[in-house]
């Protein structure tokens, strides 16, 4: 435990960090020429060390936050400016044109604090929103339309983050970003295969063409992309504050390009336009909140409260495992709970969950161990459940041996894979667990022109029109409303000290992906960069469950198939990233070995640690 909070640094120190900072990455007045980009950083799974950690998908924004660490400045410090370079080389996963959630744990105080960062619809929305002559529209026209972005929350989320709890001004978190979107990034081949998926959507709009396929093609593995755009609006906002975003010339060209998107006058795309007006940015805020917390074998497990679903669902299936020895199961038996417990909390998911301004959520329901074994005693050893199953009700969880559910079932809501996260750990033990999205791979697929970044589809997460009139549905559209999200950022405590943060991509896998993670960790004693390589399953209360190749081929998935289990392979289900404080103080740092390339974990003062990864995959 540290002997002070950052927040209790004392002027002098939190001067000195600032200039540090400033000195590490200059500004455009002070480096009037742009150089090419040095070599990128390399990428690692896996670091161990002392003096803080962090691991995101990129290795550029995990060694900007690195840097941020070594030269004084504190876990939140290092969360925003990471975040601010992947809006920079994850342009089509995260940026200023999306939202996210932002869990935070002060050692000092022992307190974890939330901040709903989530998009929200424009204060005309209504229920119709995206129905045409009383049908939903094709979700690919609404995808890539005015009519799907909503109000942007992630510059409100590194302002309010910053001025809570950091101890630099925002100029100084995004001037590292500034800098590396004005010298560029190389391309790799993720990065060149995600602007193939939207090649042809970016090429009907002439300021996503001229960003992402210089000379009209896509980019080169290997070749520079930089954005002097971006750098110009990092810039302004850091000198301008949020008001420049919400209230300023930001605002105006926000609101214009989605109230007439910039369409290339020979593109045969309908592009519908959306109704944002400057009144919804100024009405926007973000939300300090408590955080969902359940106890798990000891240990306290936090997440983010709706309008996330992440923190009750996740919160939920692990209060339906408690009742089971996961640790000492047959790896078969340990899988088949796994699977039914997260099929149960996404059938109640599915019907409770919405954002709790607009709508009646039971939270503390959700999350009783009294709701949670009247739905666990659906499981049995011997015969897996069928999907889609109905909903229990937390208000009234009636007899724990009833294991009955009420009413029908609600369907899965298409969520985008894109998404990204980042989770840091600093020398005082703060620690930041923060998921920050624009929803589809290239959200909408609109750049602001002349701004350098992308606008959010986030829209498309609500129910576009209700499945049943029978059926209640949380998640229809409404005016200011956010939509409903997976975002699970999640940080664990032992006896009040931060001891795990993780979290992850990959729209409503993101719930499935944490909590097998989470189980991988504490139960089957996998050490945190283990229990992120293992593969994956994914239940959400449909007919089948997804399966990663590890589990494919396994012997494992023909004796779950005994028990009738149905499955059907994917290539890839999340991409996690986390820490994990050791036993002995050190941090370490954890990310994909080949997940989506690869994440990166660096730590500030790298020592020793073994190759061989305690625990072994399933």
């Amino acid at each position: 435990m540290r002997s002070r909070s950052p927040r209790a640094v004392s002027l002098l120190t939190a001067v000195a960090a600032v200039a540090a900072l400033t000195a590490a990455t200059g500004s455009p007045a002070e480096s009037p020429h742009t150089p090419s980009p040095p070599s990128p950083p390399s990428r690692s799974p896996v670091a161990i060390g002392d003096g803080g950690a962090v691991s995101s998908v990129d290795p550029e924004a995990s060694a900007v936050g690195i840097d941020v660490l070594r030269r004084g400045g504190n876990a939140v410090d290092a969360a925003v400016a990471t975040a601010a370079a992947l809006g920079v080389t994850e342009p089509y996963s995260a940026g200023l044109g999306g939202g996210g959630y932002f869990v935070h744990y002060d050692a000092g105080s022992g307190k974890v604090t939330t901040i709903d960062g989530r998009e929200r619809a424009p204060l005309s929305a209504d229920e119709d929103l995206f129905l045409e002559d009383g049908a939903p529209l094709p979700f690919d026209d609404a995808v890539t339309s005015g009519l799907s972005v909503g109000t942007p929350g992630t510059p409100a989320t590194w302002e309010a983050a910053l001025d809570a709890w950091g101890t630099v001004s925002l100029r100084q978190a995004l001037r590292p970003a500034e800098r590396l979107a004005r010298r560029g990034f190389t391309v790799d081949e993720n990065f060149r295969g995600q602007t193939a998926q939207n090649e042809d959507r970016f090429r009907d709009f002439p300021a996503s063409a001229e960003l992402f396929l210089p000379d009209g093609e896509l980019p080169e593995v290997g070749s520079t992309l930089r954005n002097p755009d971006l750098a110009r609006t990092y810039r302004m906002l850091g000198r301008q504050g949020g008001d420049a975003f919400y209230r300023g010339v930001l605002a105006r060209d926000v609101v214009r390009t989605v109230r007439k998107p910039p369409v290339d006058p020979d593109a045969d795309r309908e592009v519908r336009p959306g109704d944002l007006r400057a009144a919804d940015l100024r009405a926007y805020d973000t939300k300090f909140q408590a955080p969902t917390r359940i106890d798990y074998r000891g240990l306290d497990v936090y997440g983010m409260a709706p309008s996330s679903s992440g923190g009750t669902t996740v919160g939920e299936a692990l209060n339906i495992l408690e009742r089971y020895d996961m640790g000492a199961a047959e790896r078969t038996d340990s899988l088949h709970r796994y699977i039914e417990a997260s099929r149960i909390a996404f059938a109640d998911r599915g019907r409770w969950l919405g954002d709790p301004a607009h709508e009646d959520v039971p939270t503390r329901g959700l999350l009783s161990q009294r709701f949670a074994d009247a739905r666990g005693c659906l499981i049995s050893d011997d015969k897996a459940l069928t999907s889609p199953l109905a909903p229990g009700d937390p208000r009234d969880p009636g007899d724990p041996q009833s294991c009955g559910g009420k009413g029908e079932a609600a369907p899965l809501t298409y969520e985008g894979e894109s998404t990204t996260h980042l989770t840091v750990a600093d020398k005082w033990g703060d620690v930041v667990a923060y998921t920050l999205t624009i929803e589809q791979t290239g959200g909408s697929g609109i750049t602001v022109p002349d701004r350098g970044f992308l606008l959010n589809n986030e829209l498309t997460d609500f129910s576009f029109a209700p499945a049943d009139p029978g059926v209640p549905d949380p998640n229809l559209p409404g005016p200011g409303k956010r939509p409903r999200s997976s975002m699970s950022p999640t940080i664990v405590l032992e006896d009040g000290e931060a001891v795990l943060a993780l979290g992850s991509p990959g729209g409503s896998t993101i719930i499935t992906t944490v909590l097998q993670t989470l189980v991988n960790h504490l139960d089957r004693g996998m050490r945190l960069d283990a229990a992120i390589a293992a593969p994956r399953a994914s239940q959400r209360n449909t007919e089948r469950t997804q399966l990663e190749p590890g589990l494919w081929d396994s012997p494992v998935r023909a004796r779950l198939e005994a028990l009738g289990h149905r499955f059907t392979l994917s290539s890839r289900i999340g991409a996690a990233t986390g820490v994990q404080r050791l036993p002995d103080g050190r941090w370490l740092a954890g990310a994909e070995e080949e997940r989506l390339g690869g994440g990166s974990a660096r730590v500030v003062h790298p020592t020793a640690y073994p190759t061989a990864r305690p625990g072994s995959p399933y």
